[in-house]
């Protein structure tokens, strides 16, 4: 009896038509120490049919479904008009396997054919997850990558929401702090400006009688300023605020050491988001800083959706109530929404800042389809576009002529493409070392093929911006 294996990646759905496995042998213990073979499994177990999923959209709902065991149209229609057809009067001559009893189950029930899930394919399938992206060869390594990246975008999108909110909740919660604490020691809110700095010295002083000259060193360590800290202690000497009972103070260092936390995080998350950032859209960051180019992408949806836009709809992103309004009242639609947090902006007087948001927005619609289709992470080109920004506030608030495009890219697409060049002669001259070695090592070398493809492929798209 015919084996095929049903598998359902993040790409699409493939059959696999085991037509070696009794080779192999029947049970776990047999197959499971060939299965990490790469040489041996791919002459058992042949791709027989794939097909993609739509979007990334499409994927999400259709891997939904399988966990879940539900059946979709989709995935009947790609059984049946690849699977052999079963006969009602016959016994089927093939099995499928799959991962889950309850999807098999389902699937038979809907076409009739035959389905089988035990040890022995989860064992199966766990070997095509391991070695799926070198078993299709039509499947370049970037298209297994497509789910990869909208996964990035897609945690760039929540960190920025989440770090909005903790903005909003840390701003709240200190300012909770300082009027409570205020009640106590109100002095100390002109000396100290900085929200976590307060909530530090709210739960360090305490109560502010307790504040002597002996405590200036740890205030000094705490705050990084000696004369703030004698300050601290002359306001406290003189303070006019309300004493607190001992357990009121308790509750209002607890609730310090709380907002503290908070900031904490807060910070491990922009870092966090900074790191992911400079991963996904390196030239986007270096042309507009981390947060302006995280709410652009997660405002647009993807950093594919942002890279599709057109520059006069990436200039308003953000501000899309204010534009509505204007089309309804007939006013002056929005010269700008979210780069208008860009420093550019703000550098630029108020005649000039539209003219800043055009230019700035089609350098990011640039910058965002370099990081979108190349496959090589680099910030060059966002460092060369900043300064084409830099150049373009300086002609339009003091007349300095600027350089031209070319002038300034020809030197960024020679850095990348001599960057190119090193990895090409680097893969070269590994590959000339594996030249000696055995069999398995050379069918290896042209599994790293799809990458240099990927490589030249760059190069050209360098060239040609």
């Amino acid at each position: 009896m015919a084996l095929y294996l049903l598998f359902e990646s993040a790409s699409g759905y493939a059959l696999f038509h085991a037509s070696g496995i009794r080779k192999i042998g029947q049970t776990v213990d047999a197959v499971r120490p060939t299965l990490l073979d790469l040489k041996r499994f791919s002459k058992a177990v042949k791709l027989a049919r794939f097909t993609p999923f739509l979007s990334a959209v499409d994927a999400t709902n259709q891997c939904n479904a399988v966990s879940e065991g539900i059946t979709t149209d989709e995935l009947v229609n790609f059984l049946v008009l690849n699977l052999p057809k079963v006969k009602e009067w016959k016994k089927g001559k093939f099995t499928v396997g799959v991962a889950q009893p309850k999807v098999g189950s389902r699937i038979t029930e809907a076409t009739g054919i035959p389905c089988q899930s035990d040890d022995y394919i989860q064992e199966l399938l766990g070997a095509v997850r391991l070695h799926f992206g070198q078993l299709f060869d039509q499947l370049k390594p970037y298209d297994l990558e497509n789910y990869s990246r909208a996964s990035a975008d897609n945690m760039v999108t929540q960190t920025i929401l989440l770090l909005d909110t903790l903005d909003k909740g840390v701003n709240f919660f200190t300012m909770r702090v300082r009027e409570w604490y205020g009640w106590h020691f109100p002095e100390l809110v002109k000396i100290v400006n900085d929200n976590y700095l307060y909530a530090k010295l709210a739960k360090f002083v305490a109560n502010k009688s307790d504040l002597s000259e002996k405590d200036i060193p740890a205030l000094a360590d705490l705050i990084g300023d000696e004369d703030k800290a004698k300050e601290i202690v002359e306001a406290a000497k003189v303070s006019t605020g309300q004493d607190l009972s001992p357990v009121d103070l308790i509750n209002v260092q607890q609730f310090a050491q709380r907002v503290m936390n908070l900031s904490e995080y807060r910070k491990n998350i922009y870092e966090y988001l900074v790191t992911k950032m400079n991963d996904i859209a390196p030239n986007l960051t270096s042309l507009i800083g981390v947060r302006v180019g995280a709410q652009l992408i997660s405002n647009a949806g993807s950093l594919s959706n942002l890279a599709k836009l057109p520059s006069s709809t990436l200039q308003i992103l953000g501000a899309e109530k204010a534009l509505r309004r204007a089309l309804k009242t007939g006013g002056n639609t929005p010269k700008y929404g979210h780069i208008f947090h860009s420093s550019f902006i703000g550098r630029a007087s108020t005649k000039n800042k539209g003219r800043m948001a055009r230019y700035l927005a089609s350098k990011c619609s640039m910058a965002s389809r370099i990081d979108c289709y190349s496959d090589m992470s680099s910030s060059i080109f966002g460092e060369k576009m900043r300064e084409q920004v830099e150049e373009r506030l300086d002609f339009c608030e003091k007349d300095v002529a600027s350089r031209k495009n070319l002038d300034v890219m020809n030197p960024a697409i020679e850095g990348m493409t001599n960057r190119v060049s090193e990895e090409d002669d680097a893969q070269k001259e590994n590959g000339w070392k594996k030249e000696s070695n055995s069999k398995a090592d050379d069918d290896a070398m042209h599994l790293d093929k799809p990458a240099m493809h990927s490589t030249l492929c760059t190069r050209l798209a360098i060239v040609e911006l």
